[in-house]
């Protein structure tokens, strides 16, 4: 077996309908694949959809106890047998070169792990679009979750990223982290000294996050998680990870200064409109331009407070690892 599929899910069996569809749709025979649905303790079960389609493809449905993403990739993991394990979160799509695009950068150039990006579809919803443009724009986190223009070296997440099973067992996977367990994992890849590369044509559609608000918890527990990632690695924590706490900070004093200096709105609203022209010449689409704005602002301001709660709980107050949406976390 090439390909080990792992894909946890909880609670969205029509989200892994979806999936399912795009695997057995790719432009490449696979024979040599075989998916691990991991339901992770879910009130609404996935094992029907699972079903559906084992006359098309080697799936096998593995249900357990609630215990988070990463524990549950670990489980489908320990029973997979593949030569690599390709992590999906169960909110993306794939196009139908997905595989192939792997098969061609692993007889390109030889490696040990991967990621690859992830884009809109043109069916999504404006707010899932202008979610999509956040969490990938130059401009909101400096492109370093896969674009070509980066400010940081790339590491794979774990919506879309493949580990040899090997290197996998070695690292003992996931770690129990709640939230930025892939970020862990791909740190201990790179000190580990093994190979990991940036597969810019392994490529999925991501849904994301459906509404604002949504959206504000997940980006605010992953700033709680870059500060419990530096308490693990000190060397982790880099200059543009710092950016999303400054541009918080930086709006606050703008805000609290604009009654005295009308110029500082200026400011705020000359970034506004630098997200609204690049998101809608990206997307082709105003209105998505215009929904991209109010999502920047949630991306770097939720981001930010999250950096800037756990520096104060976790470094000067010395308290320990948390995350502030455990409740959330699959919503």
């Amino acid at each position: 077996m090439k390909y080990s599929i792992i894909i946890p899910v909880y609670n969205r069996p029509d989200e892994l309908r979806e999936l399912l569809e795009s695997i057995v749709t790719q432009d490449r025979d696979t024979s040599d694949v075989e998916v691990l649905v991991v339901e992770d303790g879910s009130s609404i079960k996935s094992e029907d959809v699972a079903c559906q389609y084992a006359d098309r493809i080697n799936v096998r449905y593995l249900p357990k106890e609630n215990s988070g993403p990463g524990p549950a990739r670990n489980y489908g993991a320990e029973r997979a047998t593949g030569e690599w394990l390709l992590i999906l979160d169960s909110d993306v799509v794939l196009p139908p070169g997905y595989l192939q695009a792997i098969d061609a950068e692993l007889d390109r150039e030889d490696c040990d792990a991967f990621g690859g990006p992830d884009r809109a579809s043109k069916d999504f919803s404006v707010m899932q679009k202008a979610i999509n443009y956040a969490m990938t724009s130059f401009f909101t986190t400096g492109g370093i979750r896969g674009g070509k223009k980066k400010m940081d070296k790339f590491y794979p997440r774990s919506f879309n990223m493949g580990v040899r099973r090997e290197v996998y067992e070695t690292l003992d996977g996931f770690s129990k982290m709640r939230f930025g367990e892939d970020i862990d994992l791909s740190i201990r890849i790179f000190k580990g000294g093994y190979r990991c590369r940036l597969f810019p044509e392994a490529w999925v559609w991501h849904k994301r996050r459906t509404d604002l608000k949504k959206f504000f918890k997940q980006v605010h527990n992953s700033g709680i998680a870059r500060i419990n990632l530096y308490k693990r690695y000190p060397d982790s924590l880099k200059l543009v990870h710092t950016l999303p706490a400054v541009f918080t900070i930086g709006c606050a004093l703008l805000l609290l200064i604009s009654p005295f200096f009308p110029w500082a709105l200026a400011l705020l609203f000359l970034y506004a409109v630098i997200i609204f022209l690049d998101a809608t010449l990206a997307d082709g689409n105003i209105e998505v331009g215009l929904m991209a704005v109010p999502a920047a602002f949630v991306q770097l301001t939720g981001y930010g407070s999250g950096f800037l709660r756990a520096a104060w709980e976790r470094l000067v107050m010395g308290r320990d690892e948390f995350s502030a949406f455990n409740r959330n976390f699959y919503k």
